[in-house]
């Protein structure tokens, strides 16, 4: 198949991961001609333009592909795209994100791609945005569902959301979870006790992990608030917080202001490949996002063996489960605090839960299984142009 997909910024992020796996499934156990265009890398998160590289994928850039909202740059940016598929003449256009997936459904539409794909990471609306800003993207996720034939939603919450808010039609959504290295998790490359002396964590410390940007809706401000009650139950409680983003300097700033800075480990900027060796390296994962579809970090948590406190947003509640970890109302607090607390306080239920979780997912997150669902996908739908002239 000639195959092209479309993701706004090719960031070290969940959604990003999920897409050059599938990219790289294609080219090296398919065989298929796939092209990865994509918008710059802006920010301080970095990015998987090397490890592309590496692989030997096609990558082109569109630096108009932005995204911030932007009627000249979005109108540039989707005809570069519709010269880039006229050019490449691909079977299949796979868009990602919302912005890539609004303007590359519609030049891939335009064009008469025969099959056009849409993966719903996580939605762009929400009962944490603006009542303006939910209007305009419902209004855009509708009138892009019409320009494309099928939509794939990383959880099951993301399709229920989207079809609660009039995107789409049930038929056009299938259920595709987010695809990763699992043996890695399974088995980690590094000692623990090795990983643990890296970052300063000693023997008698509980660590904590969080697998985020610094970014907005991400959580941090509540691991912050909750630090000192935590800390006063149990002295020993560790927080790492692994990721950087623009939000870095502040968090610091209120880290020192709660006089909780001593118990955060912040690693910054870390490769995909360490994330394994870090969540080993901790005893629990907490997810305190407020926007997620679902992410990488819950069900990777789990493979290592860590139990995961999360709030339940979108697709958490599919992989947390009171047999693998605690699932919280967002900003709940209290029970946040009462979360770590009971789990810093007892190892045997922390081995538990992190035993069944890799018990239940080892292999429904493999990447392997996510680019053959995609694939089939694809071919059904190349089929089903054909027989139908």
């Amino acid at each position: 198949m000639k195959i092209v997909h479309v993701i706004t910024r090719l960031i070290l992020g969940g959604a990003q991961e999920n897409t050059l796996l599938t990219v790289e499934g294609l080219h090296h156990r398919y065989g298929d001609d796939v092209t990865l265009i994509t918008g710059p890398a802006e920010g301080p998160e970095g990015d998987l333009f090397r490890r592309a590289e590496e692989q030997g994928l096609k990558v082109e850039l569109t630096p108009n592909l932005i995204r911030a909202v932007s009627p000249t740059t979005d109108w540039t940016a989707y005809r570069e795209l519709r010269r880039a598929f006229r050019r490449l003449r691909p079977d299949v256009v796979h868009t990602h994100s919302s912005k890539a997936g609004i303007v590359g459904r519609a030049a891939a539409w335009k064009e008469g791609v025969p099959a056009v794909v849409h993966t719903i990471h996580g939605l762009p609306f929400g009962p944490f945005e603006s009542a303006a800003k939910n209007r305009l993207y419902i209004a855009l996720e509708r009138w892009a569902a019409r320009r494309c034939h099928a939509i794939v939603s990383v959880c099951d919450a993301m399709t229920d959301q989207a079809l609660a808010a009039g995107v789409g039609s049930p038929e056009q959504y299938s259920t595709v979870y987010s695809g990763m290295d699992a043996d890695a998790f399974l088995n980690p490359p590094r000692p623990r006790d090795e990983v643990r002396r890296e970052l300063g964590l000693a023997p008698e410390h509980v660590a904590f992990a969080t697998v985020a940007r610094l970014f907005e809706l991400k959580g941090h401000d509540d691991l912050i608030a909750v630090a000192p009650a935590v800390l006063r139950a149990n002295p020993n409680v560790r927080f790492v917080w692994i990721g950087d983003g623009i939000l870095r300097d502040r968090l610091i700033a209120d880290l020192e202001a709660k006089g909780v800075r001593d118990a955060f480990v912040l690693t910054g900027l870390v490769e995909p490949g360490r994330i394994p060796e870090l969540l080993s390296a901790s005893d629990a994962v907490i997810h305190p996002s407020l926007r997620e579809g679902l992410a990488r970090v819950l069900p990777q948590s789990l493979l290592v063996g860590r139990p995961a406190i999360s709030y339940d947003v979108d697709g958490a509640r599919e992989v947390v489960t009171p047999d693998t970890g605690v699932l919280l109302p967002p900003r709940d607090l209290d029970g946040l605090t009462q979360a770590v607390i009971r789990l810093a306080a007892d190892p045997a239920l922390r081995e538990r839960l992190g035993s069944e979780g890799r018990r239940r997912f080892a292999d429904q997150f493999r990447h392997e299984t996510m680019t053959a669902q995609l694939r089939s996908l694809y071919e059904r739908l190349l089929a089903g142009r054909t027989q139908g002239g």
